[in-house]
C-alpha cells in the first residue's frame, strides 16, 4: 500500500499507509502547531501557582485560601477533558482544538482583571474548561498522523510544548512580577492564544484517520496522505478506510469493552497519581520555597526546574518508551519516589533542592507525557480522544486533590520533609500501576501487546504486524 504510482486497489488502509512512511515535514509541522497550543496551555495552567505568593500578599490572604482557587481551575480542566474528548470523536479534533484555545485565551485574559478570591475561583474554572479540551485532542491528532513505530516519540515531543510553557511561566513570572505586578503574567498568557486562533483555523488539518472513518471525505483524505508522502498517488475514486471496528453508541462504554477494562482502570490510576503529584508540586513548590527563605523571584525560578526536568525527560525517554513501554514507565516512576521525597529534606540548600526538583520533573512530568502517548496508542480511532480525555479527566481529579491536600497538610503545620514524603507515596502508586500494565501486556510489555489482547482490535494488530 505504499507504492508511488496509481494504485490498482480501490481501497486504501490509511493506518497501513501512514505506518509505512517515515516521519516527514508535514508531520513535523503538525507536531509543532499542536506543541504551540500545548505551550500556551501549559503556561496558562501553571501561571496561577507562580503568581500565588505575590497575589496572596497583595490580597492579604493565607496560603490555604488559595487551595480552592488552584483546584477550581483543575476542576475545569477535568470537565473539559471529559466532555470535549467524546465530543471530538463525534465532530472532529480540529474544531475542538480551535474552540478550546479561544476559550482559555479569553479566560486567562479576564483573570488579570479580578480583584477577589471568589471571582478568581470562578474565572479559573471557566478557563480550565478550555485548557482541558485542548490537551486530549492535540494528543489524539498527533498520534493519528504518526507511524506506529514512532507514535509515542511524536506525541511526547509534541507534548513537551506543555512543559516548556509551564517552565516559561515560572521564568516569566520571575521577570514580570517585580516591575509590573502579577496581573501582567495573565495579560501575556491570554493574548497569545487569541493571536494563535486564526492561524489554527487556517493551517491545522483534521485527523486523517477521523476523516477516513466518516467515509465522506475521500478527496480530503487523499490530499492529506499526499502531504505525508508527496510521491504517493491513488486511483480515481479510491476509498480510504481505517481497519478498525466501527464502535457505535456511547464512546465511554467502549473503554470497558473488548478486553480493555483492566488496562483502562490501571491507566486511570497512573494518570490520577501522576497528575496529583505534578499539580501538588507545581502549585505549592514556590510557596514552600518562599517559606524556607527564597525570595518570590527565586522561588518561582527554582520551582520552574520541575518543568525543565520534564522537558529533558521527555526528549530522553521518547525512544525508550516506544521500545519498552510500560516497563520503562514503571522504572521512571520508581525513581521519582526518591526524588520527590528528597525535595523536603534538601529545602535549605538551593543547589541540592534544585537538583531534586529537576529529577522529580524528569520522572514525574516526563512519565506523565509518556503515559499520554501510551494511552493514545492503546485506543482505536473512534474512541481515541475519549480514551485519552477520560484518562486525563480522571487524572484531573488527582490534580484537584493534590493542591487541596497540600493546603491541608501545610495548614496542619506539617514540615516540608513530611509533606514531600506524602507526595512520594503518590509516585509509588503510579509506579505500581505502570508495572502492572507491563505485566498485563505480556512479553515485551508494550502497549501494542495490551491492545492485541482486546478481541475487537485483533484485526488492527494483524494489519500492522
Amino acid at each position: 500500500m505504499t507504492g508511488t504510482s496509481p494504485r490498482d486497489a480501490s481501497t486504501v488502509d490509511v493506518a497501513t499507509f501512514i505506518d509505512a512512511q517515515p516521519v516527514g515535514a508535514f508531520q513535523v509541522k503538525l507536531l509543532l502547531i499542536c506543541a504551540t497550543v500545548l505551550f500556551l496551555d501549559g503556561f496558562d495552567t501553571t501561571a496561577i501557582g507562580y503568581v500565588a505568593p505575590a497575589l496572596a500578599k497583595e490580597w492579604n490572604v493565607g496560603k490555604a485560601a488559595l487551595g480552592p482557587v488552584f483546584s477550581a481551575g483543575l476542576f475545569g480542566l477535568m470537565i473539559g477533558a471529559l466532555v470535549f474528548g467524546p465530543l471530538a470523536d463525534r465532530i472532529g479534533r480540529k474544531k475542538i482544538i480551535i474552540f478550546s484555545t479561544l476559550a482559555f485565551g479569553l479566560g486567562t485574559l479576564v483573570t488579570s482583571l479580578v480583584n477577589d478570591v471568589n471571582s478568581l475561583l470562578a474565572i479559573r474554572f471557566l478557563t480550565g474548561l478550555g485548557l482541558g479540551g485542548a490537551m486530549p485532542n492535540t494528543i489524539a491528532l498527533t498520534s493519528e498522523f504518526g507511524p506506529d513505530r514512532r507514535r509515542a516519540t511524536m506525541v511526547m515531543v509534541m507534548f513537551v510544548g506543555f512543559s516548556i510553557g509551564a517552565a516559561l511561566g515560572g521564568l516569566l513570572a520571575a521577570a514580570l512580577i517585580p516591575p509590573f505586578g502579577w496581573r501582567s503574567v495573565f495579560v501575556v498568557g491570554g493574548a497569545a492564544p487569541l493571536v494563535l486562533v486564526p492561524f489554527l483555523a487556517w493551517r491545522l488539518p483534521e485527523s486523517v484517520r477521523f476523516l477516513a472513518l466518516t467515509g465522506r471525505a475521500d478527496r480530503r483524505v487523499a490530499e492529506l496522505l499526499t502531504f505525508v508522502n508527496a510521491k504517493a498517488a491513488f486511483a480515481e475514486g479510491a476509498r480510504f478506510v481505517v481497519d478498525e471496528p466501527a464502535l457505535k453508541g456511547i464512546p465511554v462504554q467502549h473503554l470497558f469493552r473488548g478486553g480493555r477494562t483492566l488496562a483502562t482502570l490501571l491507566l486511570w490510576v497512573v494518570f490520577f497519581m501522576s497528575l496529583l503529584d505534578i499539580y501538588f508540586l507545581s502549585n505549592w513548590l514556590p510557596t514552600v520555597l518562599n517559606d524556607l527563605g527564597a525570595s518570590i523571584s527565586e522561588a518561582a525560578a527554582i520551582g520552574s526546574m520541575l518543568q525543565v526536568g520534564g522537558v529533558v525527560g521527555t526528549f530522553a525517554l521518547g525512544s525508550i518508551i516506544d521500545r519498552f513501554s510500560f516497563r520503562a514507565l514503571a522504572l521512571v516512576y520508581f525513581v521519582a519516589v526518591f526524588a520527590v521525597g528528597a525535595i523536603g529534606q534538601l529545602g535549605h540548600s538551593a543547589a541540592l533542592v534544585t537538583s531534586a526538583i529537576f529529577v522529580a520533573g524528569f520522572c514525574i512530568v516526563g512519565g506523565q507525557i509518556a503515559a499520554n502517548a501510551l494511552a493514545a496508542g492503546f485506543y482505536p480511532t473512534s474512541v481515541r480522544a475519549t480514551g485519552v480525555g477520560w484518562a486525563l479527566g480522571v487524572g484531573r481529579i488527582g490534580s484537584i486533590v493534590g493542591p487541596l491536600v497540600g493546603g491541608v497538610l501545610l495548614s496542619l503545620q506539617w514540615s516540608a520533609g513530611e509533606v514531600f514524603v506524602a507526595a512520594a507515596v503518590a509516585a509509588l502508586c503510579a509506579a505500581l500501576a505502570a508495572f502492572s500494565l507491563g505485566r498485563l501486556a505480556g512479553l515485551g510489555g508494550t502497549g501494542r501487546d495490551v491492545r492485541a489482547s482486546a478481541p475487537p482490535l485483533e484485526a488492527v494488530t494483524r494489519a500492522r504486524a
